[in-house]
């Protein structure tokens, strides 16, 4: 956890208290925003590797913050809402968040899943090979894994950090299929809280950054889940 640069944006001073004191004891890098508007301004002068948004705020809102950072910075973004409506938690995941957590939270959990993030965003090593393998390549789809980019076509592609993740895991096993819940364990990395509309938001984007440089790479399996198949 040392080295890492977290952002709170959250207009209640209490939230973002709790989070200082925890991150201090963890020697978390922590910066402070009370509102959208001053989140965008010092994201500006200071690279983050997380924002934590709230999403009621006065002002610009979280999702608006959310969409901007997302236009802007190569960041993960976690989102808080007091909210338990599935409409609210799959816009913040449509606007580009990576996650998002129900207020009220325990710093605790915060640093778990930022932990679970940045795990999934190493190389892994595969069962029997001696080295992780550092790219994957099909046709005319090339995932380096070291990197952290897609190349199609001969064109890169950005993805967000839970979008590549999804990709890669995916394309590491092209043919086999899994499930929703298999996704979420394996992708996501702790114990989800929450509904699996998580997993379809993220194929959502994920194909649509694939079909816009006419790859179709991500297929359903109707009443199962999902699976990688590049067509010849």
């Amino acid at each position: 956890m040392n080295g890492w640069k977290v952002l709170i944006v959250d207009d209640d001073p209490n939230v973002r208290e709790i989070i200082r004191l925890y991150f201090q004891q963890h020697q978390i890098e922590l910066f402070e925003a009370g509102g959208g508007a001053e989140a965008l301004r010092l994201l500006e002068k200071q690279p983050v590797d997380v924002v934590v948004l709230d999403v009621m705020m006065p002002g610009i809102d979280g999702y608006e913050t959310c969409r901007e950072i997302n236009k802007l910075y190569d960041c993960v973004v976690i989102m808080l809402t007091a909210k338990g409506d599935e409409f609210d938690r799959v816009l913040g995941l449509e606007l580009g968040a990576d996650d998002y957590m129900t207020k009220p939270f325990s710093p605790r959990e915060l640093v778990s899943r930022m932990k679970a993030i940045f795990r999934r965003m190493l190389p892994k090593k595969p069962p029997g090979e001696e080295e992780p393998r550092t790219s994957l390549e099909y046709d005319g789809v090339a995932i380096y894994l070291d990197r952290r980019e897609v190349v199609v076509r001969g064109e890169k592609i950005s993805f967000r950090p839970k979008e590549f993740d999804l990709l890669a895991f995916l394309a590491r096993s092209p043919g086999l299929v899994f499930s929703r819940d298999q996704l979420l364990e394996q992708v996501w990395g702790y114990d989800f809280v929450g509904d699996i509309r998580t997993v379809d938001v993220h194929i959502k984007k994920v194909r649509q950054k694939l079909s816009d440089f006419g790859r179709d790479c991500i297929h359903t399996v109707w009443g199962i889940g999902y699976k990688f198949e590049v067509d010849a």
